[in-house]
């Protein structure tokens, strides 16, 4: 990477610091009010649907809300992390399955469907938000030790979150408060079913055959890491190097292949998969990735570096737009061990992502997606799941 280069990471990454701090730091009063007039609104006792005012307080304060684990809450943030890091991809779908499920907070919201439905889609943006900042985390850290491995594509990055900027921006703004939960989880999961079958395609001799400058430098990645691990050979000079760039075209090479792009594809992809990626309260990575390896067609090697780049940038914005615009706020106690558990994650899933085979990657990548898919696209639409937990 060039001095030019690495000055536009570092930017982006102290950008970054600076739009999380004032996510954290600048007041949001006006959900706490609107918080506090949804459970006065929504009826006492202690049926399912009601709350009881002497119970004690879990998730938002709320009398009676799950009190999460912060064990569990912390071995699960690693986990999110080290997945995220690793494939690119499901950081923030495994933050919703954290939250929604293992925590039990989609229950709970759920309960107040026809009882509270100011606080059923309260909740809902809370647990999109809270999941944007697991994943927010996890994606810059990733960025910075893929950038520093020679891992990442800059310029394809930037071009991704240029796009996703406004997409970030605008669905917070629409959707907030407007979202019920059944109708969140269904679309999740089909969202996730469908790119899971399609990267699935990819991972098949006839998928595989169609990318072969991503097969050979991924070969030569693997072979060049079984030496490093010998002795025998040093990969610093062998990552990611721009050729040349401009507004039409970038040229790169990586370990010896070359790989090119038109910058204004990848700008159009990131506004509709930030977009989308926003109103789920995800990451968008289950996108970015495959975009990346059938678009770009990049190895597996460089999506997990790139897509992260783009992800923090969308993601921020979208906390940022949630939380400052919208006034959504997060249960601080819980977010604060998860993000601990996601530093720690990140920064192994680097570290172990360049002994996995290429095909491994994705195929790790299709298993989660037909799961999670599976999952939340039934008990969306149908009212419960057809695989466990039930």
């Amino acid at each position: 990477m060039t001095l030019r280069h690495r000055r536009i990471f570092y930017f982006i990454a102290v950008s970054a610091c600076i739009i999380i701090c004032m996510s954290f730091f600048l007041p949001c009063s006006s959900f706490a009010e609107t918080l506090e007039e949804a459970i006065a609104k929504t009826p006492q006792g202690i049926d399912k649907g009601m709350i009881n005012p002497d119970a004690q307080q879990g998730f938002l304060g709320i009398p009676g809300a799950p009190d999460v684990d912060l064990l569990w809450a912390f071995l699960w943030a690693v986990w999110v992390g080290w997945i995220f890091s690793t494939v690119g991809a499901f950081g923030g779908i495994m933050a919703g399955v954290g939250h929604i499920t293992i925590f039990g907070l989609g229950d709970y919201a759920s309960s107040f469907k026809h009882t509270g439905p100011a606080l059923n889609k309260l909740m809902t943006d809370s647990i999109r938000v809270s999941n944007q900042w697991m994943v927010s985390l996890s994606a810059l850290i990733s960025s910075i030790n893929y950038y520093r491995m020679g891992r990442l594509v800059l310029p394809l990055g930037i071009a991704l979150a240029l796009g996703s900027v406004t997409g970030s921006v605008l669905v917070p703004i629409i959707t907030a408060g407007k979202i019920k939960l059944s109708s969140y989880i269904g679309y999740f999961g089909l969202c996730v079913f469908v790119i899971g079958g399609f990267l699935f395609y990819e991972t098949t001799g006839k998928g595989q055959a169609k990318q072969k400058k991503a097969k050979a430098a991924s070969k030569a990645f693997e072979e060049a890491n079984i030496k490093l691990k010998n002795n025998d050979i040093d990969t610093s000079a062998h990552g990611v190097r721009i050729i040349k760039w401009s507004i039409s075209r970038v040229f790169f090479t990586f370990y010896g292949v070359e790989f090119s792009f038109n910058p204004v594809i990848p700008v159009i992809g990131g506004f509709f998969i930030a977009a989308l990626a926003s109103f789920l309260g995800i990451g968008g990575g289950f996108l970015f990735v495959p975009f990346l390896t059938s678009i770009t067609g990049l190895p597996m090697f460089l999506v997990a570096g790139t897509s992260a780049l783009t992800v923090m940038v969308g993601m921020i914005i979208s906390i940022f737009s949630y939380m400052v615009i919208k006034g959504v706020v997060v249960y601080w106690s819980l977010i604060g061990i998860e993000l601990l558990g996601i530093f720690i994650g990140s920064m192994i899933g680097p570290r172990t992502s360049k002994y996995i085979p290429d095909i491994w990657l994705k195929r790790i990548f299709v298993l989660l997606a037909m799961y999670v898919g599976i999952r939340y696209t039934s008990k969306g639409f149908l009212g419960s799941s057809l695989v466990p937990p039930f």
